[in-house]
């Protein structure tokens, strides 16, 4: 188990917590709360057992409490103490309101890490929770619902439609999803819990991935993944609802995290707002670059002047200039390889190499004490720096994989260091905590003596230095700047801080902010409008693909709307008066316009859907007046819907179809000033269940052979089928279920089928044998046959090979000469199939007098009731042929003269049948002759195809009927040219789609 171990004295003194909790308890987390620091969570082992124990005196006592969920993560209320969500391994959501004593359900097929506690100020419950989870209708929505109160009825979905799983983000006060259509991701925003809006990125960027970076001060910085782009993204910067964005860099890097995170190597300066740096790819090289308009300019890092030794440094811009590291680190116990602090502003400490590129192995460290305007080196190799006492201190130990014991302390901002030894023995350092408030002097260093032995932890206080608390004359001022330029998004600002090397603490009150007042507002404080893009002369012009009065296509005649310049203010910059009348949108009166551009869509891309399911219809409109429009939408089948204006569609026209088939969707919208119109074709479909194949067992070859697919349910809509015949790579593709096809190649040919409605693809697949000819005849049974016969193909197929090898053993004729198939219903009723022997077909004269051997030793066991099989225990089965009668013989009440008379005229008939059968038995028209061999592969046995140029071909109306189908099954039984019983079960019910 691990160790957990608790000190309230900064490191002096430690005791276990393992010893509270009990020995044989297995820790696995431990969780303080944010808002009261006295409270404590621990998790146990999940492989262990389920529970919780709590603490409310920083650890001092503990109370266990027993779960009936193993808890995978924990999201404490950012304003109540005693709120707290649970995720569990289940993919369940639970909450609690008394710091986990006790738990509630609150919803199931919740999405990893996408849940949400409200936001003050602007959610109106503070126990709202966002959610993102998986419905019953199995697609991922965005729901919320309050803690106590999220059943079904009393959740609520922002978003009507359903989004793709792992988007939502709730990020203070934007709220933002992903929703996939046609195989291009759209992302949508709500600003202040507004109704969402579509993100306007430029209208070619066609992004693949995106990701938030910041939503600080009212906008929004997001890197985007555009098609031509593989480890890199460009960076855009919104408006302040979040809806337009507007290119700020390109072909920022970016790499995996440990835990395969995407990490965007773009980097926000804290304590001055608008400073960023980003390592940009430029020509396979990786250079850092500056910005200090949030985006609009961007430069190259100036290299120190010297080196450490004071000897000159020989970089010129643009071939050479300094390149950081800017990963966050993902281990708490580093300080990774860049960082500043806001009590610290204009402080920067990053890991980095002087060069044309950004090296990984030529590393040293680097601090600009100016915000990045300069830089001095501080160490030849790579180390971990930490700020002390709100920044006046910092302290650095070495990046290094062997063990050591020394440090370095500064407090000129790195001009000077002083070595300290704070451990004896050299220590492997794992890590080291420093209070999050910075304003303490005391750190903790852990680590191991050996690579065997156990954690060392080494508290190094340094209360003893800051001997005094700072006075006025340990100050100085700081004026920031841009290379010279005093207005900084559009303000110029003094900041007070502590001058190099005087020893004391600043304590809780420090102010660092001195003077700020606002600029005039210069070309550097404007950037490009959504649509423009800035040229090199630095003028904004609109882009190729951008219509500047698209923007005013959502207000009404009457109404007024802002028509940009071209220019729009950076978001948080504070310049007045200058240039600003001059790039402010200006307020114009909204034109009326023609609708233009109508557009119909649905919500999931899609043109098909499902019988008896909603389909949503989108409706867009590029030019037109919204208000003052009426829209109608026809949905083809009969019923048709109008709206006075565009507001009731803006979430979707819902719409379920009751029946199957392709329809004619219009949308028409009108005004006084013209009138446009949209169509859409919409494939409404039922989902098919099963494919069968009708196809003849037997064909002749060079003759056209009739095939069949039957589909249930009948009713099902629009299909599409696709043929394959043989060793065929590319099938005939088709919308009728028959096809007609000739086979050239004797032998056994496969023929497959796939049906294909909707997202639903099924498959059927027969063999059917090809020869020149080949001889039949009909068989019956004994009665008892039919009392045991389920009527099913498996028990067909079955009954098939038994009368098979009862053929063979009575006759002694080989099994590839002979095939047995079973029609489906009652009476029991089979036909026999002679075949010739294999390699015969080129001496066919002879090879037909060898086959009509065969026939005649068949028919004289068959005659002679010798061919028979059992069944099943005392159940023996007599097989017949088939005979032709000139009535059936029934019994009479008239007497046993007149049956007698019946039964010696039936004999008399059958002696004459027997006789013409042996002498003129080719002639007979129910013998017939043809080609077939066995199947490998057991099928439904149905009828052969006849050699006769007259032969019935079964088309795609004799299938309209499914109990139609059945009857047929039953009753073809046609002698001479013996038509083509369908393959398929014989069913009670055949099942239709109905609607929902």
């Amino acid at each position: 188990s691990s160790l957990f171990s608790r000190s309230t004295d900064y490191g002096t003194t430690y005791e276990k917590l393992n010893d509270k909790v009990g020995l044989k308890t297995v820790l696995s987390y431990l969780y303080v709360s944010p808002t009261n620091k006295r409270k404590i969570m621990l998790l146990s082992d999940p492989e262990v057992e389920s529970s919780i124990l709590i603490s409310s005196d920083e650890g001092a006592t503990y109370q266990k409490y027993r779960l009936n969920f193993y808890i995978q993560s924990l999201l404490f209320h950012p304003k109540q103490e005693e709120w707290i969500l649970a995720y569990s391994l289940d993919q369940k959501l639970y909450s609690s309101m008394d710091f986990g004593r006790k738990w509630q359900l609150m919803h199931e097929r919740v999405t990893p890490n996408r849940f949400y506690w409200s936001v003050a100020g602007l959610d109106k419950e503070p126990d709202l929770v966002h959610m993102e989870a998986r419905t019953a209708d199995g697609h991922t929505h965005y729901l919320t619902c309050r803690i106590q109160e999220c059943s079904e009825t009393k959740r609520s979905g922002p978003f009507s439609r359903s989004i793709d799983i792992s988007s939502l983000v709730v990020q203070d006060e934007y709220i933002f999803i992903q929703v996939t259509a046609g195989g291009r991701a759209n992302y949508y925003v709500s600003y202040r819990r507004e109704p969402f809006a579509q993100i306007k990125l430029p209208k070619y960027s066609l992004p693949k991935d995106m990701h938030i970076i910041s939503t600080d001060e009212d906008q929004v910085f997001a890197a985007v993944q555009e098609w031509n782009q593989n480890d890199t993204y460009n960076l855009y910067i919104s408006d302040t609802r979040g809806v337009y964005f507007t290119l700020a860099l390109e072909n920022i890097k970016s790499s995996r995290g440990l835990e395969g995170n995407i990490i965007i190597e773009l980097y926000e300066v804290a304590g001055i707002k608008g400073i960023f740096l980003a390592n940009r790819k430029i020509d396979d090289q990786i250079k850092t670059f500056i910005t200090y308009n949030k985006g609009r300019d961007w430069r190259l890092l100036q290299a120190p002047d010297t080196d450490l030794r004071g000897d000159p440094v020989v970089c010129h811009l643009p071939f050479c200039s300094l390149h950081l590291h800017l990963q966050l680190s993902e281990n708490p116990y580093s300080s990774g390889s860049i960082s500043s602090k806001e009590t610290v502003p204009g402080l920067l400490v990053a890991t980095g190499n002087i060069g044309s590129e950004l090296s990984y192995t030529d590393v040293g460290v680097f601090i600009s004490s100016d915000g990045g305007n300069s830089w001095r080196q501080i160490f030849e190799e790579e180390y971990n720096v930490w700020f002390l006492d709100w920044g006046g201190a910092l302290v650095a130990l070495k990046h290094t994989s062997v063990p050591i014991r020394h440090m370095w302390v500064s407090f000129d901002e790195g001009r000077s260091w002083s070595k300290y030894s704070f451990t004896s023995t050299p220590l492997f350092v794992d890590g080291s905590l420093v209070d999050p408030g910075i304003e303490t002097q005391i750190m903790t260093v852990f680590g191991h003596f050996s690579l065997r032995s156990e954690w060392q932890l080494v508290k190094v206080d340094y209360k003893s230095i800051f001997n005094r608390r700072c006075n006025k004359d340990d100050y100085q001022t700081w004026h920031l700047h841009n290379q010279g330029e005093p207005c900084v998004m559009g303000e110029r600002k003094i900041y007070k801080k502590r001058k190099p090397g005087a020893q004391c603490s600043l304590g809780r009150d420090y102010s660092h902010t001195v003077v700020s007042e606002p600029c005039v507002c210069g070309q550097g404080d404007f950037e490009c409008d959504y649509g423009y893009e800035r040229h090199s002369n630095n003028q904004c012009v609109p882009a190729f693909w951008f219509s500047p009065s698209s923007l005013s296509k959502e207000c009404s005649m009457g109404q007024s709307y802002l028509n940009s310049t071209g220019y729009r203010r950076i978001v948080s910059n504070n310049c007045t008066d200058g240039l600003r009348e001059k790039y402010m949108a200006k307020v114009e009166k909204c034109p009326g316009k023609a609708p233009r551009g109508l557009h119909i869509l649905t919500t999931d891309g899609k043109l098909i859907t499902e019988q008896g399911h909603n389909a949503t219809f989108i409706i867009l409109m590029e030019e037109g007046d919204p208000q003052r429009t009426n829209i109608q939408l026809d949905f083809g089948d009969g019923i048709a819907v109008s709206y006075a204006n565009f507001s009731p569609v803006e979430d979707g026209i819902r719409h379920a179809y009751k029946s199957a088939g392709i329809f004619q969707v219009m949308a028409y919208a009108e005004n006084s000033l013209g009138s446009d119109t949209a169509v859409l074709f919409l494939h409404v479909v039922c989902p098919v269940e099963h494919v069968q194949l009708s196809i003849p067992f037997v064909a002749i070859r060079n003759k056209d052979v009739n095939i069949t697919a039957v589909v249930w349910p009948s009713q099902a809509g629009t299909l599409t089928y696709f043929w394959w015949f043989g060793n065929s790579t590319k099938p005939l593709i088709t919308l009728e279920s028959s096809i007609s096809y000739i086979f050239t190649v004797e032998g056994m040919n496969t023929v497959t089928v796939q049906v294909a409605a909707g997202n639903t693809l099924i498959q059927d697949t027969k063999e059917i044998a090809v020869h020149e000819y080949f001889q039949s005849q009909l068989l019956s049974f004994s009665p008892n046959l039919d009392y045991h016969n389920p009527d099913i193909p498996e028990w067909r197929q079955d009954v098939g090979k038994v009368i098979k090898r009862a053929l063979a053993q009575v006759t002694g004729i080989p099994d590839d000469q002979i095939l047995v198939a079973v029609f489906p219903g009652l009476p029991t009723s089979a036909e026999l199939f002679i075949l010739p022997h294999k390699n015969t077909t080129e001496r066919r004269k002879s090879s037909e007098a060898d086959l009509e051997q065969v026939v005649e030793i068949l028919f004289n066991a068959l005659n002679q009731n010798l061919v028979q099989f059992e069944l099943k225990p005392g159940v023996e089965v007599i097989v017949y042929v088939t005979q032709l009668t000139l009535a059936p013989l029934v019994d009479s009440s008239t007497g046993h003269s007149s049956s007698a008379m019946l039964m010696l005229l039936s004999v008399v008939f059958v002696g004459l049948a027997v006789f013409l059968i042996y002498k003129f038995k080719r002639k007979i028209p129910w013998i017939n002759i043809y080609a077939q061999v066995q199947h490998d592969k057991e099928q439904e046995m149905i009828g052969s195809v006849s050699q006769s140029e007259n032969a019935p071909k079964i088309t795609l109306s004799e299938f309209t009927d499914p109990e139609e189908l059945m009857d047929k099954e039953v009753d073809t039984r046609v002698m001479g040219s013996i038509s083509t019983i369908a393959n398929s079960e014989s069913t009670k019910e055949i099942p239709n789609c109905t609607s929902v």
